[in-house]
C-alpha cells in the first residue's frame, strides 16, 4: 500500500456535515482575526467559488465545466496539474473526464490514464475508504510510480471525492511539482469545490439523458414521415409502372424499355427509403456502450469470416454523444466488411481510444492493401466513411500499401460536440 497521507479534512461525503467554508469565515470576523491578508485571501476564494458557480449555471457542457473548475483551482492554490475521474452510470467504471497540464509521461500515453487500470486513489474511493476523516487526501500517485522521465517532478496529488448523497460520482485530483503541504483551509476549499462539481455532474447528466430521449423521439418521427410519405408514394408509383408494363402491347419494345428502367429506379429508391426507415429506428449499439458493442461486432465478424480479430480499448467508460457512437460503429462495420470482401487478411486489430478531447477508432489488417493515391471511385466504402467523419468535424486517415495491409483511423474531436 502506498504511503503519502499528508493532510486531510475532517468531513463526511453527505450534505449534513457541519462546518465549512462559510463557518471558517465567520469566526475570523467575530474574533478580530480578519487581517488584511486574511480578507484578501477569503475574497479571492469567494470570487473563485462564484466564478465556478456562474460557469455551472451558464453551461450544461460537462467537459467545459470540469476544465474550467480545474483552471480555477490551479489559479487559486498554485497547483499546475489536475484531472477528474467520473464513474459511468451504466457500467460503474471510472473514466477520464477532464485534464489540465498533464506531464508528458501521462499525456503522451493514454494507457496510463485509463480508468480501468490500477489507480490507488480510485480503488480507495470505490472501496468507500476515501470518506469520513480521510475524505481529502494527499497521496503518492500510483500512475507515476516507477517513472523518471516525463513526469515534470510530479509525484503527489490531492484526491477530492465527488458525491451525490451516498452515490459515488468520481474523484478530482490536483497536483504540482515540488508538492507543498496544503492547509486545512485549502483542503476545505477543495472539498467545497468538489460539492459544486458534484452538482454540475448530476445536472449535466440529467440534461444528457433528456437529449438522448429527444433524439430517439426525433428519429422515430423521421422514420414515420419517410414511411408514410416517400415510401408509400414510391410503392404506389412502382405498382402503376408494373400495371402499365403488363398492359403494353407485346410489340411496344421502344416504350417498354424506358418503362422498365423507370420501374427499376423506383424499386431501388424504395429500397433506399426502407433502409433509411430501418436505420432510423434501429439501435445499432443495442443499448450497449460503444466499447461493448464494438467488442461484440469484432467477435461476431471474426467467427463469421474465420479470421483472427482482436479488440482493445483505452478509457472505455468515457461516454460519447449518441451520433458519435453510431457513426464510429458504422465505420467499423464498413471497414470490417471491406476487409472480408477485399483484403484476404489473416489478422485484424480494432482499437478504440477515448480522451477528454478526442476519440480515435483504428482498424488495422495485414491483407492485400492498395494504393490510396489512386482514385477510389467510391471503392470499399471509403467515401461514405470519410463523409461520416467530416460531418462530425472529424477525419478519416487511410494508410495502405499493396501486399502490406491497411490501417484506417477515424478521429473525432469532442470539445465542440
Amino acid at each position: 500500500m502506498l504511503a503519502g497521507l499528508t493532510l486531510h479534512a475532517t468531513r463526511t461525503p453527505d450534505t449534513t456535515r457541519t462546518g465549512g467554508f462559510s463557518d471558517r469565515l465567520f469566526p475570523k470576523m467575530v474574533e478580530g482575526e480578519d487581517s488584511a491578508k486574511d480578507l484578501r485571501r477569503l475574497n479571492h476564494e469567494l470570487s473563485v467559488l462564484n466564478a465556478i458557480a456562474r460557469e455551472l449555471n451558464r453551461s450544461v457542457n460537462l467537459g467545459e465545466t470540469l476544465e474550467f473548475a480545474l483552471s480555477q483551482v490551479a489559479d487559486l492554490l498554485g497547483l499546475r496539474t489536475g484531472w477528474i475521474w467520473l464513474i459511468d452510470e451504466s457500467t460503474s467504471e471510472p473514466y477520464l473526464a477532464a485534464t489540465r497540464n498533464l506531464p508528458p509521461a501521462l499525456a503522451d500515453d493514454p494507457r496510463r490514464m485509463d480508468g480501468s487500470g490500477y489507480c490507488y486513489c480510485l480503488d480507495t474511493y470505490q472501496q468507500g475508504d476515501l470518506n469520513g476523516a480521510a475524505n481529502v487526501n494527499v497521496l503518492t500517485c500510483s500512475r507515476l510510480k516507477g517513472l523518471v522521465d516525463g513526469t515534470g517532478g510530479l509525484r503527489y496529488h490531492a484526491s477530492i471525492p465527488l458525491y451525490k448523497g451516498e452515490v459515488h460520482l468520481g474523484v478530482m485530483n490536483v497536483a504540482s511539482p515540488g508538492w507543498r503541504s496544503l492547509s486545512p483551509e485549502d483542503l476545505e476549499l477543495l472539498y467545497t469545490i468538489g460539492d459544486l462539481l458534484s452538482v454540475a455532474v448530476e445536472r449535466a447528466r440529467l440534461f444528457d439523458r433528456s437529449g438522448r430521449l429527444g433524439a430517439v423521439e426525433e428519429r422515430n418521427r423521421l422514420a414515420r414521415e419517410i414511411h408514410d410519405t416517400l415510401a408509400q408514394g414510391l410503392t404506389a408509383t412502382a405498382l402503376q409502372l408494373e400495371s402499365a408494363d403488363a398492359l403494353l402491347d407485346p410489340e411496344s419494345e421502344k416504350v417498354r424499355k424506358p418503362l422498365r428502367r423507370a420501374l427499376s429506379l423506383t424499386q431501388s429508391n424504395l429500397e433506399e427509403a426502407r433502409r433509411s426507415v430501418l436505420d432510423l429506428r434501429a439501435a445499432p449499439l443495442e443499448g450497449r456502450p460503444l466499447s461493448g458493442a464494438l467488442k461484440i461486432l469484432v467477435e461476431r465478424w471474426s467467427a463469421q469470416n474465420s479470421t483472427e480479430a482482436y479488440f482493445g480499448t483505452v478509457n472505455p467508460g468515457r461516454p460519447l454523444p449518441p451520433r458519435v457512437e453510431a457513426d464510429l460503429y458504422r465505420v467499423c462495420q464498413e471497414a470490417l466488411t471491406n476487409v472480408a470482401n477485399h483484403a484476404d487478411a489473416a489478422r485484424v486489430n480494432v482499437r478504440l481510444v477515448a480522451t477528454p478531447v478526442e476519440v480515435k477508432l483504428s482498424i488495422e489488417d495485414d491483407g492485400n492493401g492498395f494504393d490510396p493515391s489512386e482514385p477510389s471511385g467510391g471503392r470499399h466504402g471509403l467515401v461514405g466513411m470519410r463523409e461520416r467523419m467530416e460531418i462530425l468535424g472529424g477525419s478519416l486517415d487511410v494508410k495502405s500499401k499493396s501486399g502490406v495491409g491497411t490501417t484506417i483511423v477515424a478521429s473525432i474531436p469532442l470539445e465542440k460536440l
